[in-house]
């Protein structure tokens, strides 16, 4: 795929689409999304996920009543009030990590940190100890021992090509099942239109002769 069909693919600008496009084409060639339905679909979701190629490490900022909202289970009222963002202060990420991702998905408590660690990070965000090292044993890359290497280009594409090949998309993506990917990759279908869109425009792309 050339530069220009990953920026028309993804959203992302000419000059983010440059830099991206050697580790994006390495990590397709190794997980077979090769044919012009498989990229069309792959560039569409991971554009929406990472705003354009821009966004590879989750955004924490949340509100008091946004933590009680989304994390009910993990956040008191006044943890809320205390690392939320509020008039009176800024959201504390480091502690909402921490809180938020206790205790699961391989992490430990509050205290260990492993929640702030292994927050997401990539083009399709790889969250938690466990997902970090279960990555890099099957991409050979030291992710547990350096997590930010997974915002980096090599590894954030490598590791959204793995996520991918791990959840069938290829099969999906012949098929022509769309919503299907979206799912598997969001776990809903929020920003459905926009990934539809992009995967018009870089089908089209893609089959130019």
């Amino acid at each position: 795929m050339t530069p220009q069909q990953i920026a028309t693919g993804t959203g992302a600008t000419l000059a983010t689409a440059t830099a991206w496009a050697d580790a994006i084409n390495a990590a397709c060639q190794q997980f077979q999304i090769n044919t012009p339905a498989r990229q069309a679909a792959f560039l569409a979701q991971i554009g929406v996920e990472s705003a354009g190629l821009t966004k590879l490490v989750e955004n924490l900022n949340y509100s008091a009543a946004a933590l009680l909202a989304l994390w009910p289970d993990h956040f008191t009222a006044a943890d809320a009030a205390a690392y939320g963002r509020t008039t009176a202060h800024p959201a504390n990420q480091v502690m909402i990590a921490n809180i938020a991702y206790a205790n699961r998905m391989g992490n430990g408590d509050v205290s260990s940190g492993d929640g702030w660690r292994f927050r997401g990070r990539g083009l399709i965000q790889l969250t938690g100890r466990l997902n970090y090292r279960q990555a890099g044993a099957a991409l050979n890359m030291p992710f547990e021992a350096n997590p930010d290497l997974v915002a980096q280009p090599q590894g954030a594409s490598l590791t959204a090509a793995w996520y991918w090949a791990q959840h069938g998309c290829n099969a999906m993506a012949d098929a022509g099942h769309f919503i299907a990917i979206t799912q598997a990759i969001n776990g809903g279908t929020n920003g459905l239109q926009a990934r539809q869109a992009l995967y018009s425009q870089a089908f089209s792309s893609l089959n130019v002769a």
